[in-house]
């Protein structure tokens, strides 16, 4: 142990004169720890919520889609083969979607009409973990869509059947704006669904507004013929998204163009990720606070210990020396204030993760209690920022210290 440290270890733990100074040096302590734990709670409640959102979104929608200028995809096995040789691509699903109103001769809404390929889009989205009632294979055991009397299933979201007023095994009739041409002129489009499924993916926009249908059954109800709209891609790894998406982008070239999960959702995640770094900003002024108070039990040590200095520097310790030692403790204070914070966030986190004793209204946020996710990365970044603030407050004193004369300190003793 060197002379620094050892002096340093004497200062922080000795029994003062001044009980006042012991009590400012366990405030910073205490400062210190009440503000990285508070970080690390905070910032591990809005990872957790992020990546309850991503889970959510993902379980309706793909991670890459790939869409046509033409507005059709008539070859679209032939696409999804090549889509599927692309590395990283693990499925790929076609799918038509149409704005429609929905009638349950209580209510009307609007809605978005999509049709899925049953063979292969449950191994692209995730629709059967968010199915409150029903099953989604159920889609393909209505009547033959082929024929215009046929009465195809639908599977709509939680908060449009509650706004229709209708339950699992109802009729609804599906108008859609664009209309079929007949002898009297253009008509609407309209077919009678009954009701096989009710989805509920937490996101109020998909819960209101979806609804699937089988693709076929989509394909005939707008008269396109055996073509697609669109394919869903998933791939292995979300976070290569943007980069598989290029790839697949640069493989398949015109008419066609693709968008990535994180490109279709940048508003929300963008407002998540600046929400995050504005509280990292707002919660790190706790520990400012903390590093003030260093300051505060630095000067008044440097204040008792006046006579020590003198007597240390008269014996040949050095200005550095003596910066140092001052150094030194005020670091065993942020670091120990951050130990302390470090391992209270963990306890706090895992026990909020365990117990789930704080209740959200589910209505307001999708969901009931807070989720909790902690990062490495973020805990490394609290740490290092309470360990510098606390550097910076012993600049100060410590040089307040280092620059005390020794005669006049020894003058009147």
């Amino acid at each position: 142990m060197n002379f620094e440290f050892f002096v340093s270890l004497r200062y922080l733990f000795a029994k003062r004169r001044q009980t006042f100074i012991s009590l400012i040096t366990l405030i910073s302590i205490a400062g210190v720890a009440v503000g990285v734990m508070a970080l690390i709670v905070v910032l591990g409640v809005m990872n957790g919520f992020q990546d309850d959102v991503r889970n959510r979104i993902l379980g309706i929608t793909s991670h890459i889609m790939v869409m046509s200028f033409n507005g059709t995809i008539p070859n679209y096995q032939e696409v999804m083969s090549q889509i599927q040789e692309q590395p990283g691509v693990e499925a790929s699903t076609p799918f038509v979607h149409t704005q429609v109103m929905v009638s349950s001769g209580r209510s009307v809404s609007g809605a978005v009409i999509r049709g899925i390929d049953l063979s292969t889009a449950l191994r692209v989205i995730n629709l059967q973990k968010t199915m409150e009632r029903g099953n989604v294979e159920d889609l393909g055991k209505s009547s033959d869509s082929s024929s215009p009397d046929s009465h195809p299933g639908i599977i709509i979201g939680k908060q449009l059947a509650n706004h229709l007023s209708i339950r699992q095994g109802d009729w609804i009739t599906i108008i859609s704006p664009v209309g079929r041409l007949t002898p009297m002129g253009q008509v609407p489009r309209s077919k009678l669904f009954q009701v096989v499924g009710i989805f509920e993916s937490g996101m109020y926009e998909y819960d209101n507004t979806l609804a699937y249908v089988n693709l076929p059954v989509a394909q005939q109800f707008l008269g396109i013929g055996d073509v697609a709209l669109g394919i869903e891609v998933k791939i292995s790894n979300i976070y290569k998204a943007r980069d598989i998406s290029e790839d697949l982008q640069g493989s398949l070239g015109s008419p066609f163009w693709v968008r990535d999960w994180m490109q279709m959702n940048q508003a929300l995640f963008s407002a998540l990720k600046l929400e995050k770094v504005v509280m990292f900003i707002i919660l790190t002024l706790i520990v400012l606070v903390a590093a003030f108070n260093i300051v505060s039990s630095l000067i008044m040590l440097v204040m008792e210990k006046t006579r020590d200095i003198a007597i240390m520097k008269t014996m040949g310790a050095t200005t550095a020396s003596v910066r140092k030692i001052f150094v030194v403790e005020g670091l065993m204070i942020g670091i120990s204030g951050t130990f302390l914070g470090i391992l209270g966030g963990f306890v706090l986190c895992a026990l909020l993760k365990k117990y789930q004793f704080i209740e959200l209204p589910e209505v307001v946020y999708g969901i009931k209690t807070l989720p909790v996710n902690v990062e490495t990365l973020d805990v490394a970044m609290i740490a290092l920022a309470a360990v510098m603030l606390s550097l910076v407050a012993t600049l100060y004193p410590s040089r307040q210290a280092a620059k005390l004369d020794p005669a006049e300190a020894l003058r009147y003793e």
